[in-house]
């Protein structure tokens, strides 16, 4: 019979006891320790993890009561309140059963036993200890699927020949399991293109989970990647499932690929490689089965020539590479992109707010140096801040970026100045009338003569 593989704690003051549950035991299940003064309790729950701990009622000669073993059930369980624990006593006192079960006790078994039933006992409190684990891991799973699917996630948008070519690669490493590079600048949407592969991929009803490499540090890289057992180091107050785990069935979006150390490469790659993960603080390794698309915008080709990079671990994730063209070289998706997020901050801001087509032909003239993240920003910005129904091109502070934006920025500025100072003067200095004449807010009219130095 194959043995379950399991670590299994015994407790008690009688040796004899120890060694013929450790007998009885030992043909089921993989490890068994014992230990014979409750004292140790403390330290062994501390540093290791046990499926179940059978423990004894009584520790003193004579006693009968049940107290002693009752006291240090109430510490495991406080310590860790998921443990499956099975009392052992020489009394069949059913009383005392039922308060240890309340306690929080998983079973309840009298010595002397009968072997067949002890072990069937053991094997069921062990297995109920695998059904919480499997349940903690699809809590996490589902909390991770909820931060998914609450977060303001969009789709990718653009009718642009660039675009078009994205779509279609899209659709064409979607039905398969292909590992997936995605290249391109800070603020293209890599993540949505993620995420466009993933729902349309057959493990779209799995998590997505996403891992931002660039903010791990190198000492949390390996607890959460592979996860960790509870006193694995000393900040590890419990177990906790690393993302391949989360991930398992569905999709790991490693974002940032490219500023790992070449060590954690080393390790990501074995991972990616084995299909397994060990937790830090485990000796037994877990398969995992997810599809692993990774995203960068550094120039990974020209980190491996300077050896920054490892080749073969490019090798793995790049089975197909998608390079998200940066919105400069797509300007024909501005008014398309702009509509659609007026219409979604129009919803969120509760507003009923256009644009015209100045302003979409102001913003066609800007780089975009931050991409589709910062026409976004630029747009929800101008409909928090619009005082009138329609946004013109006075509606948004964009910084120059290259000489023929700075000079087309400088020749509007310029114009604007003098039409509102003209407004000023022809109203006499009132404030009210010429804003209105102006088509602006007071507010909005305080806030240019301010920036234009207007007196």
């Amino acid at each position: 019979m194959q043995k379950t593989q399991a670590n299994i704690l015994v407790i008690d003051d009688d040796r004899d006891v120890l060694h013929s549950a450790k007998i009885v035991l030992k043909p089921v299940f993989s490890k068994i320790i014992t230990e014979s003064n409750p004292e140790q309790l403390s330290y062994l729950i501390s540093n290791n993890q046990y499926d179940v701990i059978l423990l004894d009622m009584n520790y003193t000669a004579g006693a009968t009561s049940g107290k002693e073993g009752l006291f240090w059930l109430k510490r495991i369980i406080d310590t860790i309140p998921d443990q499956q624990v099975v009392m052992m006593t020489a009394y069949g006192d059913l009383k005392l059963a039922v308060e240890a079960m309340k306690v929080g006790a998983a079973d309840f078994i009298v010595k002397p036993w009968e072997n067949e039933k002890f072990q069937a006992t053991i094997l069921s409190a062990f297995n109920h200890s695998q059904s919480k684990k499997e349940l903690s891991t699809l809590k996490h799973k589902q909390n991770q699927m909820k931060e998914m699917l609450t977060q303001a996630d969009h789709d990718i948008v653009g009718s642009s020949v660039a675009m078009k070519e994205i779509f279609y690669t899209i659709d064409k490493v979607s039905e398969t399991d292909a590992n997936i590079l995605i290249l391109g600048e800070n603020g293209t949407g890599k993540e949505l293109v993620a995420k466009a592969i993933h729902q349309r991929s057959k493990r779209a009803d799995e998590v997505f989970v996403k891992v931002d490499l660039g903010s791990i540090s190198h000492s949390l890289f390996e607890s959460e990647l592979f996860g960790h057992k509870k006193g694995a180091f000393t900040d590890a107050k419990e177990d906790r499932v690393g993302r391949f785990v989360m991930a398992d069935g569905g999709t790991l979006f490693l974002d940032e690929i490219g500023n790992l150390s070449l060590e954690m490469q080393a390790k990501l790659l074995s991972a990616i490689q084995s299909k397994s993960i060990t937790p830090v603080g485990s000796d037994k390794s877990h398969k995992t089965d997810c599809r692993i698309i990774a995203a960068t915008n550094e120039n990974i080709h020209q980190m491996i020539a300077e050896k920054k990079f490892r080749e073969d671990l490019l090798y793995r994730i790049n089975t197909v590479e998608v390079v998200v063209p940066p919105l400069r070289e797509r300007l024909e998706d501005i008014s398309l992109l702009a509509n659609h997020y007026l219409s979604i901050f129009n919803q969120k801001y509760r507003k009923a707010l256009s644009i015209n087509d100045d302003a979409i032909e102001f913003l066609k003239q800007h780089s975009w140096p931050g991409n589709v993240r910062e026409l976004q920003h630029a747009i929800e910005r101008a409909v928090i801040m619009a005082e009138d129904v329609v946004l013109r091109p006075t509606d948004f502070l964009l910084k120059p970026s290259g000489i023929k934006q700075k000079q087309d920025t400088l020749k509007l500025e310029e114009i604007e100045k003098e039409t509102i100072e003209e407004a000023i003067k022809q109203h006499q200095g009132n404030m009210s009338k010429a804003a209105k004449a102006l088509g602006l807010g007071r507010t909005t009219l305080y806030r240019k003569m301010e920036k234009y130095g207007i007196k």
